[in-house]
């Protein structure tokens, strides 16, 4: 439309020029036949120059200037008087000021409408002579006039008003041809516009759709991917988003309930050496306490609830410190061999347990926490499973990374298939209806949690004949450590 508006600029000012031009020239040709200045002046009987007179040289230039579809009037020009638009009321259009007054140096022409219709003016004034032998000055047209040169008007003005109505007519003609050109081009435009808007506001839409789904808990809300472009992307993205807000709403929904779980858990390991103890701290406590042996059982009791509720709180915190992120390695440059002697010596374990390792075998590591994992491992050995309790290390890379893998293994009846997968969560143990047994249910959970401290990792599976077998892989180096 704005192509189809600059082009119609274009041609209308081309059509009116051209218009006012061959008006310009008509003018000048016919001004050039009919001005005795410069055409021919008749001669009388006698054979003398005859030139017409001022009324009569008006009269027949209006004549000579008119025709179909223009008017013209020539207007005597006293000395000392300027053309005024009174003296062109026989025009029947006004004349503009600004025409009359380029009049008086040249041939002007100006474009005007009055009264609805279009005009083309065209206008000059000729200074006259009053002496028919005088030659015209070249280039100037001048009128030479018979009589007394007081009696000859100063200068003859001629204005034509030529109707444009044709020309106009032309152009409506044209923009009516425009605007139906342009009527078809904008329905074909918005046709392929609702198409194509379609195609944006469709999936837009859609995806509106599966957000407000999603955010009204929907979490498996998805969107179907069309083509390759902008939008399919947008659409690969959502779902991509959706997934893992998903598996993350899922895990929290999952720590939340191990939250839940974990305080009911604690509060029964809690409550139960509690019971024990204040049972027996009453019977300590009566007045008829009963006999010494009696009283020295309920005291080793007491002693023995004090040890367990302690090994609790200290479990509790290691999982505290591991769930705020804030557990970290004191490393140090550990014999494996060496290390394991000494954590089974410390707890008398060493004549019940086989020891398979390298005696050269260096790690970087926390002695404190390997000590936890070896006693959890081989203590969940001997309390579950049946000699011999063989510990085998050797060293393996994974990954690219030194390390090396300790394997506990026993001979008893291996690990239920239903406990199996749920064997290092938290609280669980063998008796599930968590009688007044030994351990806190944490051991295990504390073992993986150190293992993975230390970038490592450790499974749990039953050996076949043998019973369960725990493998442990730890790195030889720590990120960050020089060689």
């Amino acid at each position: 439309m704005a192509a189809s508006l600059i082009a119609y600029n274009i041609i209308r000012d081309a059509i009116l020029k051209r218009t006012q031009d061959a008006v310009i020239a008509d003018f000048r040709s016919r001004a050039a036949r009919h001005i005795p200045g410069s055409a021919p002046v008749p001669a009388d009987w006698w054979g003398r120059p005859v030139a017409p007179g001022a009324s009569e040289l008006t009269r027949r230039l209006a004549a000579a200037f008119g025709g179909p579809g223009r008017a013209a009037v020539a207007t005597e020009l006293t000395r000392g008087q300027k053309p005024l638009p009174p003296h062109y009321a026989r025009l029947g259009v006004p004349v503009p000021d600004g025409l009359l007054k380029a009049m008086e140096s040249k041939t002007a022409a100006q474009r005007i409408v009055y009264r609805g219709k279009p005009y083309l003016l065209v206008g000059t004034m000729v200074p006259m002579m009053n002496q028919v032998s005088v030659e015209p000055v070249p280039g100037v047209i001048t009128f030479r006039l018979q009589g007394d040169a007081n009696e000859v008007p100063e200068a003859l003005s001629v204005v034509v008003a030529v109707d444009l109505r044709s020309d106009a007519r032309e152009l409506a003609g044209l923009e009516r041809a425009l605007l139906i050109a342009n009527g078809a081009t904008l329905a074909i435009a918005l046709g392929l516009a609702l198409v194509a808007a379609r195609g944006v506001l469709v999936p837009v839409r859609r995806l509106g759709r599966a957000a407000r789904e999603l955010g009204e808990g929907a979490l498996d809300t998805r969107v179907e991917v069309r083509g390759r472009d902008e939008l399919a992307q947008l659409a690969t993205t959502f779902n991509r988003t959706a997934a893992t807000l998903e598996a993350n709403i899922g895990e929290l929904r999952a720590m939340e309930a191990a939250s839940r779980r974990f305080v009911a858990d604690v509060s029964h390991e809690l409550r139960t050496p509690l019971t024990a103890m204040t049972a027996l701290t009453d019977v300590l406590s009566g007045d008829d306490p009963g006999p010494e042996a009696d009283r020295d059982k309920a005291a080793r009791m007491v002693a023995d609830g004090i040890r367990r509720l302690q090994s609790l709180v200290g479990h509790l915190i290691e999982i505290s410190r591991y769930d705020a992120n804030t557990a970290t390695l004191v490393l140090d440059d550990v014999n494996v061999a060496g290390a394991l002697r000494t954590s089974l010596s410390v707890r008398g374990w060493e004549d019940g347990v086989r020891l398979e390792v390298p005696e050269d075998l260096m790690a970087r590591l926390d002695p404190r926490r390997f000590d936890v994992i070896v006693a959890n491992l081989v203590g969940n050995a001997l309390r579950h499973g049946a000699p011999p309790i063989v510990v085998r290390v050797r060293p393996e890379a994974r990954g690219g990374r030194p390390g090396f893998t300790l394997t506990v293994l026993d001979h008893g009846p291996g690990i239920p298939d239903d406990l199996l997968p749920l064997v290092f969560d938290r609280f669980v143990k063998r008796d599930p209806a968590r009688a007044e047994t030994e351990g806190s249910g944490l051991g295990l959970s504390l073992t993986r949690a150190h293992a993975e401290l230390h970038g490592g990792h450790v499974t749990a599976e039953n050996s076949g004949l043998c019973g369960a077998m725990f493998t442990l892989w730890l790195p030889r180096e720590q990120p960050g450590c020089d060689d």
